[in-house]
């Protein structure tokens, strides 16, 4: 993903990403957003929370679209503070400042919830595949795939693909221990098999190293022990 991560678009002023949040992609890409997260939160969260676990991280995920730009545009709002800009009385960096505290704290509030009824090494992986929803606003918000070559993007997908997979094998195995006993019969008769031929090898290099002895001391007349 590193090497064929896209460079994004700069933006420096605030006035550049309230252009970038008017733009009407982004625009039925939020309302999309905040629909299906108001049906999921009102509608579907109280009748099927406790017994499905994609209700509480859907939510999560599809919300963590708009926590990344918020904290985009926050970071662009610091720098211009910091640079003696009226930062403070642009209307976008209250807006964008009330929009983190609300995604964030709905967030903390449903992944809780979802770790309180469902077992972590399950709640884990997959709200880290969902997360593919931060990717798209991205996208769309920064035109971060725009120019982006046909490569780089099957490359992109390629790693991102890998580690949903290398951290959903992590948690799915987690809680597993495997023995002896765990192991089928058949693996178990080889290493029987196994151990059962190093004990022979073992007692004919034993037989070897005395007769070789035994020849010696009577070839040198000598008590080798």
């Amino acid at each position: 993903m590193v090497i064929h991560e896209q460079k994004e678009e700069e933006i420096e002023m605030l006035n550049e990403m309230s252009h970038r949040l008017g733009d009407p992609g982004f625009e039925v890409f939020a309302t999309i957003v905040v629909i299906v997260s108001l049906i999921l939160i009102f509608v579907v969260g109280p009748r099927h929370g406790q017994t499905n676990i994609l209700v509480y991280i859907t939510i999560c995920s599809v919300i963590g679209a708009f926590s990344v730009s918020c904290v985009k545009g926050l970071g662009i709002a610091m720098k211009e503070l910091f640079a003696g800009q009226p930062v403070l009385q642009h209307p976008l960096a209250w807006a964008l400042l009330l929009s983190l505290v609300v995604c964030v704290s709905t967030q903390i509030n449903d992944l809780n919830r979802a770790l309180d009824i469902f077992n972590t090494s399950l709640v884990t992986p997959i709200y880290y595949v969902f997360t593919t929803s931060v990717l798209t606003c991205s996208a769309i918000l920064f035109k971060k795939w725009q120019d982006m070559p046909v490569d780089d993007i099957i490359g992109t997908l390629s790693g991102f693909c890998t580690i949903i997979m290398g951290i959903f094998l992590l948690h799915a195995f987690k809680d597993i221990s495997f023995s002896l006993a765990s192991l089928p019969v058949s693996f178990r008769k080889d290493e029987k098999a196994m151990n059962g031929n190093l004990t022979n090898m073992y007692e004919v290099l034993n037989n070897n190293e005395g007769s070789l002895t035994c020849g010696f001391e009577q070839y040198t007349g000598e008590n080798v022990s």
